[in-house]
């Protein structure tokens, strides 16, 4: 591709994307376009990434990278996370789902894990033995989690789990998955708890189907479901029961923010194919570049754009700072991926009738980018939160 998506832009590098940052960029970059871009269609038809890509990814330094040394990861940051989420943007493998692990699941043992806990799954994170999911949505809640009805209920020194859950985010590789659940229903949200679930480890654990998206095919995407699942007390996240919303609310900030990195990674990639194409496209005589229309649109795109990278810059600059709030949040993750849908929609009618078909990239990304104002809390809940800071 003769234009590169992270220069695209032009917008000079923050403070936060270091020389150890742009390192990790340009590694998790080559092993991303030479080990997984080449076989992204088999696992797009497969539905499902295999264990070994992941296991490549985990040897190659690119899981658990905001993970301290001690617990097995690479002792970085949130900046590090975000170079991989954006190289696998800008490379185009968006349904591997190694950002979710990384910078989602382990977090919350990191955060809220007793020291035995860390040391038990953190270092089988971080070499992909175990590959993470969390369990919040239900058929019943989406967006709003003090609607769960998934219950632990303690018997001696076990939790049996019941419940089910749906859009599970590698549903059908996790065998880590943190579940949300609730230990008194009377309580509301302060009745809800986080526990980790093994499960190689446990009975009545059963995997439903492999949902059929619209888009993201590649990444699995489960219902799960808990039929008298017996854990350990110790599987419990955090030293009381009732923590589990709170925690919730503490790490969704992260999550967001997270989906603003792939938004405008993905937003960047379509820039980049989109001018590649209609320099070298012609129509009527002319390349399509040369056309009044085309320039208005891409230089709207492109302005839009450096907005979106400045403000997702200062957002990861807040947050490794620790201010970022839930507001700010909010607004990256609404703003961003409703600016991701329209820039991959404009691109997609630049290329004409080529961009409805499958075998070019902007046709993927269209598809892609749609579940993205939706998961991580809808853009309408977003939209509520920003309000109450008014």
């Amino acid at each position: 591709m003769s234009s590169d998506p992270q220069s695209i832009l032009g917008v000079p590098q923050p403070a936060w994307a270091g020389e150890d940052v742009a390192m990790l960029y340009d590694m998790a970059n080559r092993f991303l376009s030479e080990e997984i871009a080449p076989r992204y269609e088999e696992f797009e038809k497969a539905e499902c990434f295999d264990r070994e890509s992941w296991r490549k990814a985990g040897r190659n330094g690119l899981l658990c990278a905001s993970i301290p040394e001690e617990y097995g990861g690479s002792g970085g940051t949130y900046a590090h996370e975000s170079a991989i989420a954006e190289a696998i943007g800008h490379v185009g493998v968006d349904g591997f789902g190694i950002a979710l692990h990384n910078a989602i699941v382990a977090p919350y043992i990191l955060h809220y894990g007793s020291e035995e806990q860390k040391r038990k799954w953190l270092p089988r994170m971080a070499t992909g033995e175990l590959i993470g999911a969390i369990a919040m949505t239900e058929p019943g809640a989406g967006s709003d989690l003090q609607g769960v009805k998934t219950r632990a209920e303690k018997d001696g020194n076990q939790y049996r789990i019941n419940g089910s859950k749906t859009f599970i985010t590698n549903g059908q590789l996790a065998n880590l998955i943190i579940v949300v659940a609730k230990t008194d229903p009377a309580m509301g949200a302060k009745g809800t708890s986080l526990f980790i679930v093994e499960t190689d480890e446990v009975e009545g654990f059963e995997r439903g189907r492999n949902l059929d998206k619209v888009g993201l095919k590649s990444n699995d995407t489960s219902e799960l479901f808990f039929n008298d699942v017996r854990i350990p007390t110790s599987n419990l996240l955090g030293e009381d029961e009732g923590q589990g919303f709170v925690q919730l609310m503490q790490q969704l900030p992260q999550e967001r923010l997270l989906i603003g990195a792939q938004a405008i990674s993905m937003i960047e990639r379509a820039l980049a194919v989109t001018i590649e194409y209609v320099k070298e496209r012609s129509a009527f005589g002319r390349k399509v570049i040369d056309f009044q229309n085309t320039q208005f649109k891409l230089a709207e795109l492109k302005t839009e754009a450096t907005i979106a990278r400045v403000f997702y810059n200062d957002s990861v600059a807040r947050h490794l700072e620790g201010r970022l709030d839930t507001t700010t949040a909010s607004m990256a993750k609404y703003w961003l991926t409703d600016l991701q849908c329209k820039a991959v929609d404009e691109c997609l009618q630049l290329f004409g009738g080529y961009g409805y078909m499958n075998e070019y990239p902007i046709a993927r990304m269209y598809r892609d980018a749609r579940v993205q104002r939706i998961y991580g809390g809808t853009n309408e809940i977003m939209k509520l939160l920003i309000a109450r800071s008014l």
